[in-house]
């Protein structure tokens, strides 16, 4: 008998929307490999992906960026999901010697439902998203509804583009 992926409906719980980045290595196809390897996780359900896009770094340095958005529904507790999100990271050689590190993958709980979520290890509304266009264009692709125009004007300066 074979096991069928699972579906939105099928998975309850809470939508989450999460970033993804890199730039170090085949970012692009880091991030391909994150957004499947998350979508694959157990309680998880993806709804939506975003394009890829490149981006300068902001306030770090180092090659372009690769960045995208998905949403998700997911079973998990928020510090469930981040300790898959960190796992899959790992697995993908990710390395921390210093704040704002350039990285082989990034992956980064934006939104985990209505809740805002304030402890040591995580804090939902992620704190800088609505300071990064490589945040907010793609989240604004796949939910139009939680970006709003003054948000995007924000962030116009920063230069992103779709791969």
């Amino acid at each position: 008998m074979t096991a069928l992926s699972p579906t939105p409906d099928t998975v309850p719980g809470t939508i989450a929307y999460i970033g993804f980045g890199g730039n170090l290595g085949d970012a692009r196809l880091a991030v391909l490999a994150a957004l499947d390897a998350v979508a694959s996780l157990p309680q998880v359900a993806e709804l939506a992906r975003s394009s890829l896009y490149g981006s300068s770094p902001v306030d770090a340095g180092g090659a372009d960026y690769v960045n995208a958005v998905a949403s998700i529904r997911t079973g998990r507790s928020a510090a469930g999901l981040l300790q898959a999100l960190q796992t899959i990271e790992a697995d993908a050689g990710r390395e921390r010697p210093y704040r704002n590190a350039p990285r082989t993958l990034d992956l980064d709980i934006l939104l985990f439902g209505d809740t805002p979520i304030n402890t040591e290890r995580l804090q939902v509304p992620h704190p800088r998203m609505y300071e990064r266009a490589f945040v907010l264009v793609p989240l604004a692709e796949i939910a139009p509804q939680l970006v709003s125009e003054l948000q995007l004007e924000s962030v116009r300066g920063q230069y992103i583009w779709r791969l």
